[in-house]
C-alpha cells in the first residue's frame, strides 16, 4: 500500500464565502489579529448591474517539492511522512528566506514570537486521527481532506471524478490543495483580507 499524502480538495462549487474556515483557523491556532494562516479572497467582477462575486480559500499547499524547505538556512523547515509541511519554532530564526521563496505568500512572522509560522492542516490534531479545524467549521462542505493515496478515501474520489486545478502549476512546487472550478481571475487579483 502505498504511503500516506494529504491533501486538500477545495469546491469552489460550494464555497459561500462566509469566513468560517479562517475563524476555526484562528482559534485552533491562536494565530495573532493582523495575520493569518488560512484566509478567504474575495473577488467580484463586473459593473453593477451585471456583478458576479466568488471566493478564493487560501492555505499553504504544503508541497510535494517546497521551495520553504530548500531555502530555510536552518533546517526548521521539514517534510513529515504524510507530506505535510511543518516548521520548528525553535530552530527558526526568522531570516524570512522561506516567506521571500514562497510563491503562495502564506507565510508570516508572528508578531510576538518572532518566528515565521503557516498553515500545517493542524498537525497536531491529524497526527490523533482529527480533521483540521477549517475542515470541520465549514458549513457548506467545501473542504475535503484525507489521503490522496488511499482510494476510498473522498480526496481521493474527487480527484478521480472532478477536473481540478492548482494554484501557479507552472512554478512546479506540485502543490497538494486542490480546486474544483477555480476562478482563474481570483489568482491574479492581488490579496485582499479583512482583519479577523
Amino acid at each position: 500500500m502505498a504511503k500516506t499524502r494529504y491533501a486538500f480538495v477545495i469546491d469552489l462549487r460550494r464555497c459561500i464565502g462566509c469566513n468560517s474556515c479562517s475563524v476555526a483557523c484562528k482559534s485552533e491556532n491562536s494565530v495573532h489579529l493582523g495575520v493569518w494562516m488560512s484566509w478567504v479572497k474575495v473577488i467580484q467582477k463586473g459593473e453593477f448591474p451585471n456583478v458576479s462575486r466568488s471566493f478564493l480559500p487560501l492555505l499553504c499547499n504544503n508541497c510535494e517539492d517546497p521551495i520553504c524547505v530548500t531555502v530555510c538556512p536552518v533546517n526548521a523547515n521539514r517534510i513529515e511522512e504524510n507530506g505535510i509541511i511543518s516548521t520548528d519554532p525553535h530552530r527558526c530564526v526568522a531570516c524570512r528566506y522561506c516567506m521571500a521563496a514562497c510563491p503562495y505568500e502564506v507565510r508570516y512572522v508572528h508578531p510576538i514570537k518572532k518566528f515565521v509560522e503557516k498553515c500545517n492542516w493542524c498537525l497536531h490534531r491529524v497526527k490523533v486521527g482529527l480533521l483540521p479545524a477549517c475542515v470541520e467549521a465549514c458549513p457548506a462542505e467545501a473542504r475535503i481532506f484525507g489521503d490522496m493515496n488511499d482510494p476510498k478515501s473522498d480526496v481521493s474520489k474527487l480527484l478521480a471524478k472532478h477536473p481540478v486545478q492548482v494554484i501557479k502549476p507552472e512554478i512546479g512546487t506540485e502543490p497538494h490543495v486542490f480546486y474544483i472550478n477555480l476562478d482563474n481571475d481570483a489568482i491574479e487579483k492581488k490579496r485582499k483580507v479583512d482583519v479577523l
